[in-house]
């Protein structure tokens, strides 16, 4: 009798939530992003961190930088072993929407990548244009999300 293959269960979605701490976020654009076959399937398992990375405009292409992808090595003997790597990635978007974004940067924004979508036939990422928060900013934010899990809780225990 033959067994059962043991169904795993894949993240469709890789969030950067540091982005949300650090900037304000702005607009959305969802483009593609250029991978190679170890780098798609280091996505598709969920193998992929975003925190502390970026997207350039170099020669009027978007370019995704810092992402670490953690590879697998195809090494004899020592199965499940991983490098990670975080070259730069080129990212797919139409001329017009990178012409808005270098604008937009001009004047002084970050393009931030806030999530990793893997659950469709294309690998896609969202970016963000965010401008940087001040410290005062980002202790507001906790103290908020403080006081929204004080409430829950009192809520919770009535």
């Amino acid at each position: 009798m033959a067994q059962k293959k043991k169904k795993t269960i894949t993240p469709s979605a890789v969030v950067n939530r540091r982005a949300r701490f650090d900037y304000e976020l702005g607009d959305d654009l969802v483009v593609g992003l250029a991978l190679t076959g170890p780098e798609v399937r280091a996505a598709r398992d969920g193998h992929v961190q975003l925190k502390g990375s970026f997207v350039t405009i170099r020669s009027n292409e978007l370019w995704l930088n810092n992402a670490s992808f953690s590879l697998k090595l195809a090494q004899k003997g020592e199965p499940g072993a991983r490098t990670i790597d975080t070259a730069p990635r080129k990212l797919l978007a139409k001329r017009k929407e990178i012409d808005s974004l270098q604008a937009k940067k001009q004047a002084g924004s970050t393009i931030v990548p806030t999530k990793l979508l893997t659950g469709g036939k294309y690998i896609k990422i969202v970016i963000a244009l965010g401008k940087g928060k001040k410290n005062y900013d980002k202790r507001e934010t906790l103290k908020r999300r403080d006081q929204s899990r004080e409430a829950a809780r009192a809520i919770k225990n009535i």
